[in-house]
């Protein structure tokens, strides 16, 4: 009789350890779930913001020729806002341009001012620890303005070394010329004619900066005595539109339609007008790479 009074209590016991690692591996599905849901709603809230307003916030500059700038009648037209506009056409929302320098383009991200920035802005692997970047739209390299004379004393990039370079405080481009050992001046949200005419008249030596962006700058101001450098291409790029980090919803729906857009030939179509190259490809040329420096 005690030992089926023993053998009845183990059993007992038994079901109430197996009822309870149940209930433990339950309450842990739950929770997975749980966070899970949590964290789909975290990607997706931006896009869902988005979509309650029915409007998309784009960052950018309005000064850079060929990309966001603003033509004879004085609409903000360039192959980066073309590019947006046509996102926001074909995911359903109206855009709306927030116009400001370079420089203040990713804190706006992060503040919520703007929803995403387009600006030639490229998709480092620095910057992506910080921002997410859709699928590029854009290929090119870094190339240089120089005064056509002399090519400002430049034959090399270690010839940056005590030069005096224009450009915007935190772009790539300014980082490359301080690697080299050029002295950057900035000029805020200035339009291009502000950075070259300084080339031209000696207060400044070199603009380094994106080919596209520069051939297309240079040919606007024939007056001035610049050009682009002509045998230094370094640093391929690849051009992105930047948002938050968590909004990955907003990301893969601006993927999609990129992807849609290069399919069709849309892409092809706006570098074409406003680069009379087919900037949405990459570049055949031989590009320099820069080594030691983390971008």
């Amino acid at each position: 009789m005690k030992r089926l009074v023993v053998l009845f209590s183990i059993l007992i016991l038994s079901g109430f350890l197996v009822a309870c690692g149940q209930n433990a591996e339950n309450q842990k599905a739950s929770n997975t779930g749980e966070e899970e849901n949590a964290t789909e709603e975290i990607k997706s809230e931006k896009w869902n913001q988005i979509q309650e307003k029915g409007e998309i916030v784009a960052g950018t500059s309005g000064t850079l020729i060929g990309a966001s700038t603003y033509d004879e009648d004085d609409n903000l037209t360039g192959y980066d806002v073309e590019i947006m506009k046509e996102i926001a056409e074909r995911l359903d929302l109206e855009i709306r341009f927030e116009i400001m320098g370079i420089d203040g383009m990713l804190p706006a991200i992060e503040s919520g001012r703007i929803d995403v920035a387009v600006n030639d802005i490229e998709a480092t692997d620095k910057r992506k620890e910080q921002f997410a970047f859709s699928d590029p739209y854009k290929y090119s390299y870094s190339t240089m303005v120089v005064r056509e004379e002399d090519n400002s004393g430049i034959e090399s990039l270690d010839d940056l070394e005590g030069k005096r370079a224009g450009g915007g405080a935190t772009t790539i481009y300014s980082q490359i010329a301080e690697h080299f050992g050029a002295k950057v001046v900035t000029y805020g949200n200035a339009p291009n004619e502000a950075y070259l005419r300084d080339v031209n008249n000696g207060n400044t030596d070199v603009i380094v900066n994106d080919y596209y962006l520069s051939k297309f700058g240079v040919a606007g101001f024939p007056e001035f005595d610049i050009h682009l450098h002509p045998d230094l291409k370094f640093h391929a790029t690849e051009q992105a539109v930047v948002m938050d980090l968590e909004a990955e919803t907003l990301q893969q729906k601006i993927n999609e339609t990129l992807a849609e857009m290069k399919e069709d030939g849309t892409l092809t179509e706006l570098a074409t007008q406003f680069y009379q190259e087919d900037a949405s490809q990459k570049p055949e040329d031989e590009i320099e790479e820069i080594e030691g420096l983390e971008l």
